[in-house]
């Protein structure tokens, strides 16, 4: 064998594994939610405010426990961590100021689908060096779908605020499809978010509408969903989603168990 190859792999062998980062933060609602059921005791050192709020978050409580963060470089950076975790879609300018500070910063896409969210659950394992944690949290999803029966219900339709609806692609249809419903929204073409005519909502003829929460106040893009055609173009009682619609993490289970 040649003395530089053999060189090589005594390198590799003596080559310790990557320690896993000791101070993590989650600056993303999504990614949050994942660290906070993956990370060792003290690993995880601070999520976002989101976290803490239970009308976004079904691990408020857990959140609560950590000093919250507002997504801003300069908070982060103080709290001296080898590892940030965002989303694809979060502050970008505070991730880049980060990085040009020589923070390591992972950024994830979001996960609509369960092989996304399989996938999520992996990387983010491998990135605080909890793989065992992963695989133990990635077999109870899979053995809470696996109880869910697979049955065909009828046609459904999300609508939500200024007439916006989830088509194919998004962790919405995700939800509806996997707990037996036709999305409607999906059939008429729609990829992704995408606006509907409260006409063509009506002509749809759902026989189940699931709308988006409420929020405190009066809005005028909420104000459609106190149409009386709303009110009345289902079947079956309209269903109002909560905290476990927001990101693709395990808790879709809830989402998908509670639809009717």
């Amino acid at each position: 064998m040649p003395l530089s190859r053999l060189a090589l792999m005594v390198a590799l062998v003596a080559t310790p594994a990557l320690a896993a980062p000791a101070r993590v933060v989650s600056m993303n609602l999504c990614t949050d939610q994942l660290a906070l059921m993956l990370a060792a005791p003290g690993q995880l050192i601070s999520v976002g405010s989101y976290a803490q709020d239970p009308d976004l978050s079904p691990m408020a409580d857990a959140a609560k426990a950590l000093p919250a963060n507002h997504g801003r470089a300069e908070e982060i950076y103080l709290m001296a961590p080898d590892l940030v975790l965002t989303g694809q879609f979060s502050a970008g300018p505070a991730v880049r100021m980060l990085q040009d500070l020589g923070i390591p910063v992972q950024i994830l896409p979001p996960a609509d689908t369960i092989p996304q969210i399989r996938d999520q659950i992996t990387r983010i394992g491998d990135l605080l060096g909890r793989q065992d944690a992963a695989r133990d949290l990635l077999a109870r999803f899979d053995e809470g779908l696996a109880r869910i029966p697979q049955r065909t219900k009828g046609r459904a339709l999300f609508y939500d605020a200024n007439g916006f609806t989830a088509g194919g692609q998004t962790l919405s249809d995700t939800i509806l499809t996997r707990a037996g419903w036709q999305n409607i929204a999906a059939d008429l073409g729609i990829t992704g978010p995408g606006a509907l005519p409260l006409e063509q909502m009506v002509m749809a003829t759902p026989d189940l509408i699931v709308t988006g929460a409420r929020w405190p106040g009066q809005s005028r893009a909420e104000a459609i969903l106190d149409h009386p055609a709303l009110r009345h173009a289902a079947k079956v009682p309209t269903v109002t989603t909560d905290n476990t619609w927001i990101c693709g993490t395990p808790f879709i289970l809830t989402a998908i168990e509670n639809l009717p």
